[in-house]
């Protein structure tokens, strides 16, 4: 990888981390918030999430690049596909906040399903113009299907 390369991988690793970090904090206490909550059956312990979603942030950072890096695609195409990537981001930077900050489930549920599906379509679309760069996607959109169920389990469960 070129030096250049490596500049740009690492601005949208920090750039997209930092998106996560940020809705971390300014959703509020997070760990209270989940320790009180009557949760739905397969609810991992609340550490596996600062994980699952620093390894997550990690592999849109990575699908980013790749499509920013596909010189054989023209760059309206990839600006498009880049731009549904900062949409996704920041419908994700928001859930956190609606969810544990506000401790609106049900609004909370509208928001995910947002961001479902439009991973959904970043997918459909960075296939087409890098299918490597759809992969590293997957596990976020397995995980926010499972992200789902959990928001859905918890607005039933917590009236």
């Amino acid at each position: 990888m070129k030096k250049g390369a490596w500049i740009d991988f690492s601005l949208w690793l920090a750039a997209t981390e930092l998106v996560g970090i940020l809705s971390g904090c300014l959703a509020g206490d997070i760990r209270a918030v989940y320790q009180n909550l009557h949760q739905p059956p397969f609810s991992p312990p609340g550490w596996v999430f600062p994980v699952m979603w620093g390894i997550l942030y990690a592999t849109m950072a990575i699908s980013a690049y790749l499509i920013q890096h596909a010189d054989d695609t023209p760059w309206k195409k990839r600006r498009t596909a880049l731009l549904l990537y900062a949409v996704q981001l920041a419908v994700n930077f928001s859930w956190s906040i609606v969810f544990f900050r506000f401790q609106k489930f049900g609004a909370a549920i509208g928001v995910i399903g947002l961001l479902i599906l439009l991973v959904i379509a970043m997918i459909v679309i960075f296939r087409k113009i890098r299918p490597a760069a759809a992969g590293w996607n997957i596990p976020y959109l397995l995980w926010l299907l499972f992200a789902a169920y959990l928001n859905i389990g918890t607005f039933l469960l917590n009236p």
